[in-house]
């Protein structure tokens, strides 16, 4: 989920595999007979402790990555959705190593994977139009 709120977009420093170490989006896998949206605002709360209001799909992208010999080593696809926090005090879950309001400005400095930086553009773009 692209998280805006007053102190940027909500960041998190993954605790694992893949991407482990580096900034990015927070989100993880859906369950079974769990909507995309109920989703976002689940793994979101496990993992910043935020509760969220969902505003819409920003886009769907695929992550592949491959091991040493190219084979697929993993595959996911990434719903993203953009969301307006509840409250505004994240504290990292288990899922991350820290969780952090970064300024938009700050974005393009962070390494962030290029997927990323695009997907939180398109959600500053939507909530603007979204708020006109």
């Amino acid at each position: 989920a692209v998280v805006l709120g007053p102190g940027g977009v909500l960041l998190v420093r993954r605790s694992k595999p893949p991407r482990d170490g580096q900034w990015s989006l927070p989100g993880g896998a859906q369950k079974l007979g769990e909507t995309v949206f109920e989703t976002a605002r689940r793994e979101i709360l496990e993992e910043t402790g935020l509760s969220i209001d969902v505003l819409g799909l920003v886009d769907v992208v695929d992550s592949v990555h491959h091991d040493g010999d190219g084979r697929v080593r993993y595959h996911y696809t990434l719903v993203d959705v953009l969301a307006v926090p509840e409250d505004d005090d994240p504290k990292p879950g288990s899922d991350a190593e820290a969780v952090a309001w970064m300024p938009l400005d700050d974005i393009p400095g962070l390494g962030l994977w290029s997927e990323t930086e695009r997907v939180i553009n398109l959600a500053v773009e939507m909530q603007s139009a979204l708020e006109d």
